[in-house]
């Protein structure tokens, strides 16, 4: 029976599962933090009256309480730490989540970045250089939007551990580069057992460049690694609903409604933002190329690729509906059979607004610290360079946020509440991110197709 029942999860929809997640997870934590609250009111006058008087809570409780108030607070106390119990065992199932994305994200990290350097062709079709040029410029110029929309609205969550976290605020660029300069040579083993992803990233990279003149039967190792990590991270990804559960009734039992608030002020920046990207920046990357109006152009990417990304939240799974749209177009099939495969993989503008925008929104939750525009815009490039590595995985750049809050000193532990966060609004948030992102290879290839003759 057991097994039956693993079987029917496992085919089961993750979208409506994580939903199921978030509703009863809202449940258990509104029921127990209402539980909560009549205890907490009269702690909070005890504690009132204690101050003013100078008494212990013993004598509080004797000289300021009637019976019936002792009573009740008796009755009060007893509810909470029932309440607080069903709190706490929930927040197991969250903390479990957390600890498995935050043991396998390094590893995944370093094996996609340097897996798909070894293995990627990037042609020498006429144009491809000009489509690569704006696969990169597009993901860079996403990120600032990230960057920019986060100063405008800036999003804070009550998370816990947050309001103590003893972290301090970036004494000026130079000491960030500086920083960084030194995370990326720290030796390679300790990077990955530490979880320092500017590290992880720089190896990564550098391993890739190095060995993508190896044999095929070394190419067909890490390929064999990079599918067995990503089989390991899709399984764990697959327990995102208890995950879920778990974070969202904790959070709700500790904050009530503010938890739900930010989250969807976070939902409306990151879909805000997009758009921006989607209907301002990547329309006059086309102009400036172009020099034609770009929106005939734009609404047919949307309206016949980034529907259908949409509801699969999956680049790769888009590459047959993104080559016939092609097709349609008439554009080169030397290059889009080329450019389409890469910009699955490399033209990740979405992923670097998910990556930026949470990184700021982490940054933002913490009292102690603060950054400047200038540490930001710094952000803006160790988001692209993590974007294009977060593909071949649901998630994937989610799982590259640690590496943008490690520019800010912020500990692992912290970074991956947040990346808890981001799969509680992935249904939102991971679809119109993989509409951003696929739709615009078909538009970069129409672009680099036509200026190109």
């Amino acid at each position: 029976m057991l097994k039956n029942i693993a079987r029917r999860y496992a085919d089961g929809n993750l979208i409506v599962q994580i939903l199921v997640g978030i509703i009863l997870g809202a449940l258990v934590g509104f029921y127990t933090h209402y539980e909560v609250a009549p205890y907490n009111n009269i702690s909070a006058k005890i504690q009132t009256i204690q101050n003013e008087s100078g008494l212990s809570v013993d004598e509080v409780i004797k000289t300021h309480l009637s019976q019936d108030e002792a009573k009740q607070l008796n009755e009060a106390k007893e509810k909470a730490s029932s309440a607080d119990s069903i709190a706490a065992s929930a927040s197991v199932l969250g903390d479990l989540f957390k600890g498995a994305l935050k043991a396998i994200a390094p590893i995944l990290v370093f094996v996609l970045v340097a897996t798909s350097i070894i293995l990627r062709d990037f042609g020498h079709t006429k144009g491809m250089q000009k489509i690569i040029t704006l696969y990169l410029i597009g993901t860079f110029l996403a990120a600032v939007v990230a960057v920019i929309a986060s100063f405008l609205f800036p999003v804070e969550l009550s998370l816990k551990g947050l309001a103590s976290a003893d972290m301090s605020a970036p004494q000026g660029i130079t000491n960030v580069l500086k920083d960084l300069i030194y995370k990326m040579v720290e030796n390679p083993i300790n990077a990955l057992a530490n979880g320092n992803y500017i590290g992880i990233i720089t190896w990564a990279v550098g391993s890739g460049i190095a060995l993508r003149n190896s044999t095929a039967e070394t190419k067909k190792v890490f390929k064999d690694i990079s599918d067995g990590v990503t089989h390991i991270v899709k399984f764990i990804i697959r327990l995102a609903p208890f995950g879920i559960f778990g974070m969202v009734a904790i959070s709700i039992h500790e904050t009530g409604f503010e938890v739900l608030a930010g989250y969807l002020k976070l939902i409306l920046v990151l879909v805000g933002a997009m758009l921006v990207v989607a209907f301002i920046i990547y329309p006059a990357m086309v102009f400036v190329l172009t020099r034609k109006n770009p929106y005939p152009l734009v609404m047919i990417c949307l309206k016949e690729s980034a529907i259908s990304a949409f509801f699969t939240r999956s680049s790769a799974a888009n590459i047959p509906v993104n080559m016939a749209l092609c097709k349609k177009l008439g554009l080169k099939e030397e290059l889009y059979s080329i450019s389409i495969p890469l910009g699955a993989t490399i033209n990740m503008g979405g992923a670097a607004v998910t990556i930026s925008i949470l990184a700021l929104t982490a940054v933002n939750s913490i009292p102690s610290i603060t950054v400047t525009f200038g540490d930001a815009l710094l952000l803006c490039f160790i988001s692209a360079l993590g974007a294009c590595g977060a593909s071949g995985v649901a998630g994937g750049s989610l799982l590259l946020v640690p590496l943008a809050c490690g520019l800010f000193g912020i500990s692992n532990d912290i970074a991956m509440q947040f990346v808890t966060v981001g799969f509680t609004i992935g249904v939102i948030q991971d679809s119109v991110e993989t509409a951003l992102n696929s739709s615009s290879d078909v538009l970069f290839t129409a672009v680099a197709s036509e200026t190109s003759n």
